[in-house]
């Protein structure tokens, strides 16, 4: 006979843990099992220490302006811990005609600015007179239209530090909902924003979080709350006499409730029979370079460097990480991460690892005074790949919606799912549970208005 739960969630990534928190928090008696194909939990989310270096493989942090992510925190005690590195005390950089030039982030900054001509601060104006254009377009079509051409270089090194993506091919109705919708409603970006109340902490910057021990603290803490069963890959979820079986290749598991916490593509394999407009979505791969230095490096004070396409750099940036948050370095020593590869280069990534150091250095060096190649060094290539929500990614968006509507028990959320940052994740984390403990219908959570923050 099967082994039988009220509730299975497949997949122990951070989606995962954090709808099993939120269900075990408001209902601790609830009867979870987790079942995950690796041996150890957190998907993406992994730290590294090495020498006294600490690096991640995966997300570096996450925005500490999500209600769901510090619920999480509070509720699990990590609040105390965290470590913050406010926005608002530290300075980003874009790479702009071979030099770092500090990123504007108030509207008196953007007038200053040398990223943008005067004509080009001008136009930025021109999104009050711009009808809204209903259909879909990428990210790079809509920006232009909106703000003008001079914006791409600022909108390229924002998606490149979020997707690692190319905002030709990226959806703006799918990575930026909650702004189309104001854009929509309000003629204008600029006008949206201009009626929209300002609500209590309008104006303060949040702040990038991460913990002493990395990124995968968040995990460890997680993954003791509930019952995973680990190298437990499953191979085909069906509905039969009114309850989910879940067959893994050793077992087969019954429950009314069953929650596919699986990246976009894991889950579209699991789907497949249920006529998904696309059968895989595109991603990319990108490699994270750790490079100590001894504290001769001149490197600036801030979070770090992106560099749009058109600057033809190797990295596609790098992580100021010693400056971010502390511990991350031996006393002495600085350590940056770059970042490579990415959906334009993945080519990048098939060059050994003495390569990829090497060309690292070189491109970093000529922006950043480092007086001696790296004292440490190590090459990062995660398992894992970033989904790119590029055009028609909206219309898989209203099936999956479509699907856990007539589908009752099914719930579906993970990494691609509703966005790909750790608060993306968290907030549909908390939806999912919301909507199991209350028994509500499928509808999605009304799309929020995200700031870029580079």
């Amino acid at each position: 006979m099967p082994e039988t739960h009220e509730i299975i969630i497949v997949g122990a990534g951070l989606s995962g843990l954090s709808v099993a928190h939120f269900l075990r928090h408001n209902t601790p008696d609830l009867d979870i099992l987790i079942l995950e194909q690796d041996d150890r939990p957190g998907g993406a989310v992994r730290s590294f220490t090495d020498q006294g270096y600490l690096a991640e493989w995966g997300p570096h942090g996450f925005l500490d302006n999500n209600p769901a992510s510090r619920a999480l925190l509070r509720e699990t005690g990590l609040d105390r811990i965290a470590q913050k590195a406010p926005l608002g005390s530290f300075v980003r950089f874009v790479c702009h005609d071979g030099r770092l030039v500090q990123l504007p982030q108030k509207p008196t900054a953007l007038l200053a600015t040398p990223l943008l001509s005067p004509l080009g601060k001008l136009r930025l104006l021109g999104d009050l007179f711009k009808k809204p254009r209903i259909e879909e377009q990428s990210v790079g079509q809509w920006a232009a239209y909106r703000f003008g051409s001079e914006i791409l270089p600022l909108v390229d090194a924002a998606i490149t530090g979020t997707f690692a993506g190319d905002y030709e091919r990226l959806s703006i109705d799918a990575v930026m909902p909650g702004v189309r919708a104001l854009e929509k409603e309000a003629g204008s970006v600029l006008k949206g924003l201009l009626k929209k109340k300002k609500g209590a902490g309008a104006g303060i910057l949040p702040a990038m979080t991460s913990f002493p021990l990395g990124m995968e603290q968040l995990i460890t803490t997680l993954a003791t709350e509930p019952n995973i069963l680990y190298h437990s890959p499953v191979r085909s979820i069906g509905r039969e006499n009114n309850a989910w079986e879940i067959h893994t290749e050793a077992e087969t598991y019954r429950a009314t409730t069953v929650i596919l916490a699986l990246p976009v593509n894991r889950a579209l394999g699991l789907l497949a029979d249920h006529a998904p407009p696309v059968t895989t979505i595109p991603t990319a791969r990108i490699a994270t370079v750790a490079l100590g230095f001894t504290d001769k490096a001149q490197v600036p004070f801030g979070f770090g460097y992106l560099a749009p396409e058109r600057e033809n750099r190797f990295a596609m940036g790098a992580l100021f990480s010693t400056h971010m948050f502390p511990g991350r370095a031996p006393q002495g020593s600085v350590l940056l991460e770059a970042l490579v590869g990415g959906r334009r280069h993945p080519e990048r990534l098939e060059l050994s690892d003495e390569e990829l150091i090497s060309r690292i250095y070189d491109d970093l060096k000529q922006l950043i005074p480092l007086p001696a190649p790296p004292c440490f060094s190590r090459v990062l290539r995660g398992d894992g790949s970033i989904p790119q929500l590029e055009m028609g990614y909206p219309a898989l968006l209203n099936w999956k919606e479509s699907l856990e509507q007539r589908l009752d028990g099914l719930h579906i959320c993970g990494f691609g799912w509703e966005g790909i940052g750790m608060n993306d994740m968290m907030q549909t984390a908390k939806t999912v549970a919301d909507r199991i403990l209350l028994r509500v219908g499928g509808e999605r959570h009304k799309p929020e208005i995200k700031p870029v923050y580079f």
